[in-house]
């Protein structure tokens, strides 16, 4: 699939606004403490992922009914669904200069009931954009960061109805982004998310 940029202006993807508020001070230390060892900007993505993937627990895996959508809000509570946890990723990317992208899929519910959306990320490297998802692992998914060929949560289906979405968003889908701040919790959160954009 080619990935195709909303805005071909990449500066887009390096933007803080209202959700990946990477000016933000919580998000600033958080990104600092990550870069303190790392290499090279390819190892601070990395790290930057696998911060968020491992001790940001998914909301439903956890059981969580919070309801995070603006990325120091995620770092600060430490729980949010797969867009709140994008959108995380997303700022501490753009917080060290790495380009970030939100994209999309739209996949069946886990029990088949009707599809949605599923929020990840694409990072910039070597001229290219990389898709990641920083959903968090469980029994049956394996996300990993990688640059060589996609290791994300979810494959999509297509005899199912499901697809990737190949644009790469800026800022977060308006659909998405009022699903998230009208939520007044996790299960209405999951009746009211767009089950396609």
């Amino acid at each position: 699939m080619e990935l195709i940029q909303e805005n071909p202006d990449l500066s887009a993807y390096l933007a803080a606004d209202e959700v990946i508020d990477h000016e933000h001070p919580l998000v600033r230390e958080t990104a600092a403490h990550l870069a303190e060892d790392a290499e090279d900007s390819y190892d601070y993505a990395r790290r930057a992922f696998a911060f968020v993937r491992d001790t940001v627990p998914h909301s439903q895996d956890a059981g969580d009914p919070r309801v995070t959508w603006r990325a120091s809000d995620v770092l600060e509570r430490r729980t949010g669904i797969c867009h709140a946890k994008a959108h995380a990723l997303a700022a501490l990317l753009r917080a060290e200069d790495i380009p970030a992208a939100l994209c999309y899929q739209r996949l069946l519910h886990d029990d088949g009931s009707g599809y949605v959306v599923h929020g990840l990320i694409a990072v910039r490297f070597d001229g290219a954009w990389h898709r990641q998802d920083p959903r968090g692992n469980k029994p049956g998914v394996d996300a990993r960061f990688s640059l060589a060929g996609e290791r994300l949560a979810f494959t999509p289906d297509p005899a199912a109805g499901e697809t990737d979405l190949p644009v790469l968003h800026a800022a977060p889908h308006p659909a998405v982004l009022d699903a998230l701040r009208a939520a007044t919790d996790r299960p209405h959160l999951w009746r009211t998310l767009p089950t396609a954009l």
